[in-house]
């Protein structure tokens, strides 16, 4: 009988091991011990049900924006004479994505000349992995204080470049537009899983610009 029960749990061992064996490694790789509690506000990537929903998730993304400015601007404070702020990330745990967000990084930095992100520990702004039923999204807690979650799923799902420069974009101050058409980036998953379009177009470009223009000047 002992001999019996030993032979099952190996056989029931060996297809647990195959089990496992057949999910990709990133949907295997468990949320960081660090990643924050669920925020008050997020801007996911794709659309939000209902006007309240909306309304909640535009004024998450102005002020993680904002809590990002006023970080770089403190910074930006010691070296007056420098031509662009500059915004420092620290993407440590989100190691599945550290490439991605280099490239999504690197996209931004050749988009727009009055802000550039920068890998570093002293971060402005973290990336957080793992898996939620709402998805990838850039948060705020209400507080000053931000972060951008990527989900497996959705990643897998959609470009997973796409993803990282739509929700980088929230932290630059642009909102969704979720209706807009594939050449612009902050349509997020609007057009569908088909578009893989990583970069934003005049009009964000323009925008970004704009708003870090005058984190420019007022950090001067």
């Amino acid at each position: 009988m002992n001999r019996s029960m030993t032979v099952l749990a190996a056989a029931l061992g060996l297809v647990l091991a195959a089990g496992t064996a057949a999910v990709p490694a990133a949907a295997a790789a468990p949320a960081p011990a660090a990643a924050p509690a669920p925020a008050a506000a997020a801007q996911g990537y794709t659309p939000s049900a209902g006007v309240a929903a909306n309304s909640a998730e535009a004024a998450g993304n102005k002020a993680f924006y904002e809590a990002v400015m006023k970080s770089a601007r403190a910074k930006q404070a010691a070296n007056p004479y420098l031509l662009a702020v500059t915004v420092t990330y620290d993407a440590s745990q989100a190691p599945t994505f550290r490439t991605v967000i280099s490239q999504s990084a690197q996209i931004w930095n050749s988009s727009v000349t009055n802000v550039q992100l920068r890998s570093g520990t002293s971060a402005d702004f973290r990336y957080y992995e793992g898996s939620d039923s709402r998805g990838s999204y850039a948060s705020t807690d209400g507080h000053g204080r931000g972060y951008i979650f990527l989900d497996y799923a959705q990643n897998r799902q959609y470009s997973s470049l796409r993803v990282v420069a739509h929700e980088t974009g929230h932290v630059l101050g642009l909102p969704d537009h979720y209706t807009g058409p594939c050449s612009e980036l902050m349509s997020g998953g609007g057009p569908g899983t088909s578009c893989t379009n990583p970069y934003p177009n005049s009009t964000e470009r323009s925008r970004v610009n704009s708003l870090w223009l005058y984190g420019l000047a007022a950090a001067g």
